[in-house]
């Protein structure tokens, strides 16, 4: 439990959130893809996935590695916008919201998924139960001014 405690700390750490948009994803990708969509080095602090959008703008598709939040029965996981405390919300949100049909890599397998951006209660209801599930979201929270954006990610029929 000490070691939980202790990535959410330094998590939380300006110092983390300047240096960890640039570090993480780019060993995520790599780590990826050396073993064939089945891991993400990110995954030893929260479960993760690789998320495939459409470019708002270019049409091309974006990966972007992502934490998340699997819910109940393993077909719907929440994103959360953090971008890791910095000022604006990540590219990737702007493209779910332009194009809510996505793919996610999840466990080595790809899953079509569709996005919504949750609002009102059932944002409020999201926010708390990622809140106890990472508390560093608070802190991230706390740094900008903006609604950290949350989505819900649903397996496609």
């Amino acid at each position: 439990m000490i070691g939980v405690r202790m990535v959410q700390k330094v998590s939380s750490t300006r110092g983390f959130a300047k240096v960890a948009p640039h570090v993480i994803p780019a060993l995520d990708r790599a780590v990826h893809r050396l073993t064939g969509g089945r891991y993400l080095l990110s995954t030893q602090m929260l479960p993760g996935v690789i998320l495939t959008s459409t470019g708002a703008r270019s049409g091309l598709p974006r990966r972007t590695p992502l934490a998340c939040m699997p819910e109940g029965d393993g077909t719907s996981w929440l994103l959360v916008g953090s971008n890791f405390g910095r000022p604006g919300h990540p590219a990737w949100s702007h493209n779910l919201l332009a194009h809510p049909d996505a793919v996610i890599s999840w466990k080595g397998r790809d899953v079509p998924v569709t996005a919504r951006l949750l609002t009102g209660q059932e944002r409020a209801r999201a926010w708390t139960a990622l809140l106890e599930f990472w508390p560093p979201y608070a802190t991230y929270q706390a740094r900008v001014t903006r609604e950290i954006r949350l989505f819900r990610i649903t397996e496609a029929p």
